[in-house]
């Protein structure tokens, strides 16, 4: 089974948060920092939301942090994010085969349909898990491990597409294969992930066959 990740994955979305987070901590008087990117990329709304209050001793609830962050992100993944190249080539590739592929995303689960159905990626996959809804970051294998019984395979039948370190080390943590996906934003982590995953790729171009 095939597991993809959805932001810096399957489309090109990290941007949009980097602009998010940047428009948010300026209106506070901060600067974005490598310390204030390493406490919410990658992890669930609201535990991003949890780290921001306190990083920024916000007297804001996190509910409302959350509905500004949800406000500030407006229409873009109902409307403008792209899908990354090759990625509905190798889409249907696989469908083609006849492999069974579902998304697995810490995206806010509303945030994740708009965009899939919006680029009419959602009928690839058989079912979606939010990190959200599960209360788990995808550091954690025991994500990738429900994931897998959810769907009544062995984690060893399974590779995850991330372009996260963190997540890709919580699949083989979990017995999964994975394959890191490049993506601009997270650049800093390919030596690392080159190391730790069974490939690398800049593109799902490299995985499409003529």
């Amino acid at each position: 089974m095939l597991i993809f990740d959805m932001d810096g994955t399957l489309i090109d979305s990290n941007g949009v948060w980097r602009e998010v987070d940047i428009a948010f901590l300026k209106k506070r008087g901060f600067p974005y920092t490598k310390e204030y990117y390493q406490g919410v990329a990658h992890t669930i709304f609201p535990k991003a939301a949890v780290f921001t209050k306190a990083y920024c001793n916000l007297q804001e609830s996190t509910e409302e942090i959350m509905a500004e962050w949800m406000e500030m992100a407006g229409d873009a993944y109902a409307t403008r994010v792209p899908v990354k190249p090759g990625v509905r080539a190798y889409l249907e590739q696989c469908r083609q085969k006849g492999e069974r592929m579902i998304v697995l995303t810490s995206a806010v689960p509303e945030h994740c349909r708009s965009a899939l159905t919006h680029l009419h990626l959602m009928p690839y996959f058989e079912t979606i898990f939010f990190a959200h809804d599960l209360g788990l970051d995808k550091k954690d294998p025991d994500i990738f491990l429900l994931a897998a019984k959810e769907c009544g395979v062995k984690p060893e039948e399974c590779t995850l597409f991330d372009d996260s370190l963190d997540a890709c080390r919580g699949a083989k943590a979990a017995g999964m294969h994975a394959i890191g996906v490049y993506d601009p934003y997270f650049d800093v982590s390919e030596v690392e992930m080159r190391k730790l995953c069974d490939r690398y790729i800049h593109s799902f171009t490299e995985l499409v066959e003529a």
